[in-house]
């Protein structure tokens, strides 16, 4: 089994940046699909971006293009989310997933992290 650990959540305002990592364990990633999802309180779990194994082909929810860039490092075992320009409406608890994926979109992954806060303020 892999074991997913997110980390780098926190505070900050509306422009700001901040950068989230997702450390693996039990076995390497390397050949997973990962992904980032969210979910605000009261609010089903959403698709935020995810990677190939191969780091070549990524994908993001429309509401994040352009500001939202997911990466993963296979000999560090770890994907990392980097989170510009941020909006009061990503305030969320992200987790990090993986899997053996067809539908990269789909919340149908393997292994969950158990999630960090990002709150955004006005």
């Amino acid at each position: 089994q892999v074991q997913l650990v997110e980390s780098g959540g926190g505070s900050v305002q509306a422009g700001g940046s901040l950068r989230l990592s997702c450390a693996a364990s039990g076995r390497t990633i390397s050949s997973y699909t990962m992904a980032w999802f969210r979910q605000a309180p009261g609010k089903e779990r959403e698709f935020v971006a995810a990677i190939r194994r191969s780091g070549g082909s990524t994908y993001y929810a429309d509401s994040v293009k352009g500001r939202f860039t997911i990466s993963r490092d296979n000999a560090k075992n770890t994907v990392y989310l980097q989170m510009n320009s941020v909006k009061p409406e990503d305030t969320a608890v992200y987790y990090c997933a993986a899997g053996l994926m067809g539908e990269v979109t789909s919340r149908e992954y393997t292994y969950w992290g158990q999630g960090t806060q990002v709150t955004v303020s006005s």
